[in-house]
Protein backbone atom coordinates (compact mmCIF):
# COMPACT_ATOMS: atom_id res chain seq x y z
CA UNK A 1 0.00 0.00 0.00
CA UNK A 2 1.15 3.45 -0.74
CA UNK A 3 0.11 7.31 0.85
CA UNK A 4 0.59 10.17 -0.93
CA UNK A 5 -0.12 13.89 0.27
CA UNK A 6 0.42 16.89 -2.12
CA UNK A 7 0.67 20.12 -1.21
CA UNK A 8 2.26 23.52 -2.60
CA UNK A 9 -0.29 24.38 -5.24
CA UNK A 10 -1.97 27.61 -5.68
CA UNK A 11 -2.23 30.65 -8.39
CA UNK A 12 0.82 32.35 -9.92
CA UNK A 13 0.81 34.99 -12.75
CA UNK A 14 2.53 33.89 -15.88
CA UNK A 15 6.18 33.42 -15.68
CA UNK A 16 5.99 32.55 -12.15
CA UNK A 17 7.00 29.17 -10.50
CA UNK A 18 5.68 27.01 -7.64
CA UNK A 19 7.19 24.41 -6.12
CA UNK A 20 4.65 21.03 -5.44
CA UNK A 21 5.85 18.76 -2.53
CA UNK A 22 4.29 15.09 -2.22
CA UNK A 23 4.93 13.32 0.98
CA UNK A 24 4.40 9.41 0.33
CA UNK A 25 4.88 6.16 2.66
CA UNK A 26 4.43 2.50 2.00
CA UNK A 27 5.91 -0.64 1.25
CA UNK A 28 9.01 -0.12 -0.63
CA UNK A 29 8.05 3.05 -1.23
CA UNK A 30 12.02 4.44 -2.07
CA UNK A 31 12.29 1.73 -4.76
CA UNK A 32 9.52 2.77 -6.93
CA UNK A 33 9.05 5.18 -9.83
CA UNK A 34 7.47 8.50 -8.80
CA UNK A 35 6.45 11.04 -10.66
CA UNK A 36 3.82 13.70 -11.55
CA UNK A 37 1.05 14.01 -13.71
CA UNK A 38 -1.90 16.97 -14.43
CA UNK A 39 -5.28 17.12 -15.79
CA UNK A 40 -7.06 19.86 -17.01
CA UNK A 41 -11.07 20.47 -17.08
CA UNK A 42 -11.68 18.53 -21.19
CA UNK A 43 -8.44 17.18 -21.13
CA UNK A 44 -6.43 14.27 -21.20
CA UNK A 45 -4.17 13.16 -18.30
CA UNK A 46 -0.66 14.32 -19.03
CA UNK A 47 2.33 12.40 -17.55
CA UNK A 48 4.61 15.58 -16.48
CA UNK A 49 7.61 13.98 -14.85
CA UNK A 50 9.32 10.81 -13.11
CA UNK A 51 11.91 9.96 -11.40
CA UNK A 52 13.14 6.55 -10.39
CA UNK A 53 15.27 4.74 -7.28
CA UNK A 54 18.79 5.61 -8.60
CA UNK A 55 17.15 9.36 -9.46
CA UNK A 56 17.33 8.97 -12.88
CA UNK A 57 14.65 11.94 -14.29
CA UNK A 58 12.02 12.17 -17.42
CA UNK A 59 9.57 15.11 -18.81
CA UNK A 60 6.86 15.64 -20.90
CA UNK A 61 8.28 17.93 -23.78
CA UNK A 62 5.87 20.26 -22.34
CA UNK A 63 7.93 20.96 -19.31
CA UNK A 64 11.08 19.93 -20.05
CA UNK A 65 13.79 23.18 -19.21
CA UNK A 66 11.15 24.26 -16.88
CA UNK A 67 10.14 21.99 -14.48
CA UNK A 68 12.24 19.89 -12.46
CA UNK A 69 11.45 16.85 -10.29
CA UNK A 70 13.33 15.65 -7.27
CA UNK A 71 12.94 13.71 -4.38
CA UNK A 72 14.44 13.28 -0.54
CA UNK A 73 14.59 9.54 0.53
CA UNK A 74 15.36 10.65 4.00
CA UNK A 75 12.37 13.00 4.66
CA UNK A 76 10.03 10.78 2.49
CA UNK A 77 8.75 13.55 0.07
CA UNK A 78 8.51 13.96 -3.63
CA UNK A 79 9.48 17.44 -5.29
CA UNK A 80 8.56 19.34 -8.44
CA UNK A 81 9.91 22.80 -8.73
CA UNK A 82 7.79 24.68 -11.42
CA UNK A 83 9.42 27.90 -13.14
CA UNK A 84 8.32 29.94 -16.43
CA UNK A 85 4.81 28.99 -15.87
CA UNK A 86 2.41 29.54 -18.22
CA UNK A 87 -1.50 29.30 -18.22
CA UNK A 88 -1.21 26.22 -20.34
CA UNK A 89 -0.02 24.92 -16.92
CA UNK A 90 -3.25 25.15 -15.09
CA UNK A 91 -4.68 21.99 -13.77
CA UNK A 92 -4.63 19.82 -11.01
CA UNK A 93 -1.58 17.80 -10.33
CA UNK A 94 -1.42 14.76 -8.70
CA UNK A 95 1.63 13.01 -6.93
CA UNK A 96 1.48 9.00 -8.24
CA UNK A 97 3.49 5.67 -7.44
CA UNK A 98 4.21 2.67 -9.33
CA UNK A 99 5.93 -0.49 -9.41
CA UNK A 100 7.66 -0.97 -13.11
CA UNK A 101 10.75 -1.87 -14.76
CA UNK A 102 10.84 1.14 -16.76
CA UNK A 103 9.85 4.72 -15.19
CA UNK A 104 8.03 6.36 -17.95
CA UNK A 105 5.15 9.04 -17.44
CA UNK A 106 1.92 6.67 -17.99
CA UNK A 107 -0.27 4.18 -16.34
CA UNK A 108 -0.03 5.42 -12.20
CA UNK A 109 -1.78 3.07 -10.13
CA UNK A 110 -1.21 5.16 -7.03
CA UNK A 111 -2.00 8.80 -6.25
CA UNK A 112 -2.59 11.61 -4.37
CA UNK A 113 -5.79 13.45 -3.76
CA UNK A 114 -4.00 16.31 -6.28
CA UNK A 115 -3.25 19.98 -5.73
CA UNK A 116 -4.39 22.84 -7.89
CA UNK A 117 -2.07 24.66 -9.98
CA UNK A 118 -3.54 28.28 -11.77
CA UNK A 119 -1.84 30.60 -13.94
CA UNK A 120 -3.16 33.46 -14.92
CA UNK A 121 -1.98 35.36 -18.10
Amino acid sequence: QVQLAESGGGSVQAGGSLRLSCAYSGSFINRRCMGWFRQAPGKEREGVAAIDFRSTTTYADSVKGRFTISKDAAKNTLYLQMNSLNPEDTAMYYCAAKVASKCDLVDWPYRGQGTQVTVSS
